[in-house]
């Protein structure tokens, strides 16, 4: 190696290693586009104008449900309903 020779990096060594001895080796994830994971959105299930269930999705993938009268699913209800309640008093104040 010669003093302004700076020396190659683990990967590219390797790289060459594989490539002199003929082996193919996958593509790394670095080289493949990786798609975000979605959002985990909720989605709740009524009947007759009560929650009976909250499903848990990401994307189009069920993942759970959750019992709306444990202490999860009111968390999530409350959260809804607080939200709701803002959207409500915007869209009444931007009408007036």
């Amino acid at each position: 190696m010669e003093e302004n020779e700076t020396a190659p990096d683990a990967a590219a060594a390797s790289a060459s290693a594989t490539a002199e001895s003929g082996e193919q080796t996958p593509a790394s994830n670095e080289e493949t586009p990786t798609t975000p994971p979605e959002d985990i959105t909720y989605h709740a299930v009524e009947k007759d104008g009560q929650v009976t269930a909250i499903w848990e999705m990401q994307g189009r993938k069920h993942l759970r449900t959750i019992d709306p009268r444990s202490r999860q699913g009111q968390d999530i209800l409350r959260l809804y309903t607080a939200d709701h309640q803002d959207e409500a008093s915007a869209t009444a104040a931007s009408e007036a």
